[in-house]
């Protein structure tokens, strides 16, 4: 039996956080920022059942390259010392893609996403992904909200029974009453 996997989401972090200013707005803290990105990545990622992977640039320092696994379906990478993140990405998209796994990449770099096209990947763009993040959380404050009003409103068995079946209810009710 041949199962897809579901679609991953490979998204260039630092790209996108330089293109949200909202992102930055509040602290000018990175690490803020970087935080942020994560939390509304991981909340998409759960919604759309993408996998998701957020890489992060380390091209300049002199550390190691760095996992952090989030959860089954989420992890974030800095990359090693003289390695960018767009190397990093290009490969993975190329390794997901050869897996026959759909690829989605997050990023405003236009030689990027020439690069991740040509692997059989996807691009998107970081306005497209700034709005479908947007599109769900705006589906799940919905969702929420409609819960709180369907909790806090009378919740009556007649309005779980078919239509039929409550016709027929009320027949035989009424026959009872008039004995």
């Amino acid at each position: 039996m041949n199962v897809k996997m579901c679609a991953h989401l490979i998204v260039d972090g630092y790209n996108v956080i330089n293109c949200w200013p909202e992102l930055l707005k509040k602290s000018n803290d990175l690490e803020h920022a970087r935080d942020k990105l994560i939390h509304m990545l991981v909340e998409y990622g759960a919604y759309e059942k993408y996998d998701v992977t957020v890489v992060f640039d380390a091209l300049y320092t002199s550390s190691v390259q760095s996992f952090e696994q989030m959860n089954d379906h989420f992890e974030i990478v800095y990359t090693k010392k003289n390695e960018t993140a767009d190397s990093y990405i290009e490969r993975l998209a190329y390794e997901l893609v050869h897996e026959g796994r759909d690829v989605f990449v997050a990023t405003s770099d236009g030689a990027e996403q020439n690069a991740v096209l040509g692997a059989g990947a996807y691009r998107m763009t970081v306005k497209e992904l700034s709005k479908a993040i947007t599109g769900v959380r705006k589906k799940l404050r919905n969702r929420c909200s409609s819960s709180k009003l369907t909790s806090a409103a009378r919740n009556e068995i007649a309005d779980r029974i078919e239509p039929a079946v409550l016709k027929q209810l009320d027949i035989m009710r009424k026959k009872h009453y008039d004995r």
